[in-house]
């Protein structure tokens, strides 16, 4: 049996601010943005080069909007892999991405935790 992961659920305000984030600030690609009536909409945006999307799901309980930035608790939540750490660090520089340490070159790579526009930690990568 072959599987992978395709999408994963993200929580978001608002769809429109998520989309221009993710493809302004990240430069990630809108696979798709259908929408499902009574204000419900299917988008899912990508890093270019592939690999799984993110679902953005606009919260619609008080439950839901308090869980926006904090699914993992603080952890970092995502880890997006580059073939060339210094060009994205750069550009995410210059788009405004929010770094909240130096990078780091570790024995795996190298790393740099930023957080997303709802204040979710993320790990830029590229592995040796």
């Amino acid at each position: 049996m072959k599987q992978h992961l395709h999408a994963m659920t993200y929580l978001v305000r608002d769809y429109d601010e998520a989309v221009l984030w993710f493809t302004e600030m990240l430069g990630f690609e809108l696979i798709e943005d259908s929408d499902l009536g009574s204000g419900k909409r299917w988008v899912l945006v990508q890093p270019k080069g592939g690999g799984a999307s993110l679902l953005l799901a606009r919260a619609t309980t008080p439950e839901q909007a308090a869980a926006i930035g904090k699914q993992t608790g603080g952890r970092v939540m995502m880890f997006l892999h580059t073939d060339n750490f210094t060009r994205d660090y750069k550009v995410m520089q210059t788009n405004g991405v929010t770094f909240v340490e130096e990078p780091r070159h570790e024995a795996y790579g190298s790393v740099v935790v930023f957080k997303d526009l709802y204040g979710q930690k993320w790990d830029l990568i590229e592995r040796k």
